[in-house]
């Protein structure tokens, strides 16, 4: 299955979270920060949204950061996934 977002939405694909300190202190799952940094896997068309024409400025492939606690998690053939709000997308990594 794939997921094909609608309007301003994009699905991510989150860059695995830190499992060490920089001291080295091996962190476990509960305590481990939700990630920030994220690839683009599939963006929406844009359009009219609220009123307001959306142009969308991401790409497949993209490496963003997010707002911390933005979106909605999805479990896709075991695969975690995040659908954000372009908005949500504070910048793209180059």
């Amino acid at each position: 299955m794939t997921i094909k977002p609608l309007a301003d939405r994009v699905v991510l694909k989150s860059v695995a979270a830190e499992e060490t300190t920089k001291s080295g202190i091996i962190l476990t799952t509960a305590a481990q920060e939700k990630p920030q940094m994220a690839e683009v896997i599939a963006v929406g068309p844009g359009g009219i949204v609220d009123g307001n024409e959306v142009k969308m400025y991401v790409k497949v492939g993209d490496k963003v950061i997010t707002s911390k606690y933005s979106g909605t998690e999805v479990k896709l053939d075991g695969e975690e996934y995040s659908i954000v709000r372009q908005a949500d997308i504070l910048a793209t990594i180059e």
